[in-house]
């Protein structure tokens, strides 16, 4: 027996007992798998090392459910039968590693809320384009009038609602820290959007252990299951060869005609996968840019593999209005357009968004490195960007890479200190663009608190 396969026969061990069930974070994912578990007759405990918010202390407590915080019960913990852990915590922690040891099955929140579920699952991932393509499948499917709900990365957890209300669809935005967490997780359709280096910090540099943790979401898929994905991506092509997948292949692509899936001939967006054929002048697109025309592939092919009409596919792709914080509008100011996209949190996400600006550039950028390589932008950095404004506690490598090329780049320890000084850098017909390019946690809570801060700010002006 090999050890992925110990792994499910201890889970499915688990879960015949229902057991002592331990949650490790008490957040989102962490408190609906709580509730959860609580429904399906586990004697669960949800253990944080820092503290719980006052919203999900009441959850717990209206579900009867026993919580610590500020710290771990250790020798509680490992009592467990099945452990549900934040994609948040990394396997390297120490109490991690005693349940690993100590052969407890250490899971994540999506893979324990798909055990309780038969919805069809379309499963998202990617270094980039996940979240608006997430939103984009999800508008469709809606439209469509589908039975449908949104979760993993966006909204309240896909346990809480297999928990409260389960609906017969579901959209899921998945990192790879939550599909390392996957032993049986089977998604009826999988979406990988793009894969580029991110999170390098977080498995020990090695690139091929990052790739290797975004196949895992069609490791279990079959042939009656679906893998859409880019086929101008060269890292994920080579992933294909090297992993074993079962699904249908379903590709997409800008750069060249294809005989099955969706491209771009003569301007129009063609989908050739089912028994008709959808065309869509790129024109009709409400969300610009190359990478969006991808993200709009994906999503309608998804749509169209679950019989969703042309065009219901077309009136979707034409009125949706966009994923918050990414190439968000947020104001024009003495026809000076400022422009939020925080959650691009890493370079390939912050070449996307330069390649879309068209006029000269104020760059908001920087915050915690995640071993970023920002030697790509230098071409987009040389012919879109005039000044370089840095949000972050160190931007030694911001100005390493760019103080060659550009000759202003100011240091500032705030959203509204960064706004106010790409404010006067600004002239009429510019840009201010914050696109980070690094995740925000030395000055933020996320990306969002970036995002919103950033938005205040240019409101304020």
């Amino acid at each position: 027996m090999n050890h992925q396969e110990n792994i499910k026969d201890k889970l499915l061990n688990s879960l015949n007992k229902k057991g002592f069930l331990v949650v490790l974070g008490g957040g989102e994912s962490g408190v609906g798998a709580a509730v959860l578990g609580k429904k399906k007759g586990f004697n669960v405990f949800v253990s944080d090392n820092g503290s719980i918010s006052e919203k999900y202390k009441a959850v717990l407590i209206a579900n009867a459910i026993e919580f610590e915080e500020n710290g771990h019960s250790d020798q509680k913990i490992v009592k467990a039968s099945l452990v549900v852990k934040s994609p948040g915590i990394p396997d390297t922690v120490s109490l991690v590693k005693d349940l690993h040891f100590n052969a407890i099955p250490v899971i994540s929140e999506i893979e324990f809320a798909a055990l309780f579920t038969e919805a069809n699952l379309i499963a998202i991932t990617g270094s980039n384009g996940k979240t608006t393509t997430t939103l984009l499948t999800h508008h469709i499917l809606k439209q469509a009038g589908l039975d449908i709900g949104i979760a993993g990365n966006i909204g309240d957890s896909f346990a809480l609602q297999v928990a409260q209300n389960n609906v017969k669809n579901y959209v899921l935005e998945v990192s790879s820290f939550q599909l390392d967490g996957t032993v049986s997780f089977k998604p009826n359709i999988a979406i990988l959007t793009n894969i580029t280096p991110d999170h390098l910090d977080r498995y020990n540099n090695d690139f091929n252990a990052y790739i290797h943790s975004k196949f895992s979401i069609s490791k279990n898929q079959e042939s009656t299951d679906y893998l859409i994905y880019d086929a101008d991506d060269k890292i994920i092509e080579k992933g294909l060869k090297e992993h074993k997948v079962n699904a249908r292949l379903i590709p997409f692509s800008v750069e060249k005609e294809l005989e099955y899936g969706a491209f771009i001939k003569d301007n129009t967006l063609t989908i050739n996968i089912q028994k008709e054929t959808l065309h869509m002048p790129l024109s009709s697109l409400s969300i610009k840019g190359k990478h969006n025309t991808k993200n709009a592939m994906a999503a309608s092919m998804a749509a169209q593999l679950l019989k969703v009409r042309k065009e219901t596919i077309k009136e979707s792709l034409s009125n949706f209005e966009g994923a918050e914080h990414r190439l968000e509008n947020v104001a024009k100011i003495k026809n000076v357009h400022y422009i939020n996209d925080s959650k691009a949190t890493n370079v390939n996400a912050t070449f996307y968004a330069l390649e879309c600006m068209d006029q000269q550039t104020v760059w908001i950028v920087g915050g915690v490195d995640k071993g970023n390589d920002y030697t790509d932008l230098l071409p987009l950095v040389r012919e879109k960007v005039k000044a370089i404004v840095c949000l972050g506690i160190d931007n030694e490598k911001i100005k390493n890479t760019f103080g060659s090329v550009i000759e202003t780049i100011v240091e500032t320890a705030g959203a509204e200190e960064a706004v106010k000084v790409a404010h006067k850098i600004a002239e009429r017909g510019d840009a201010v663009l914050l696109s980070p390019a690094c995740a925000s946690f030395d000055l933020f809570e996320n990306y969002e608190d970036r995002g919103r801060q950033f938005k205040q700010a240019v409101r304020n002006l």
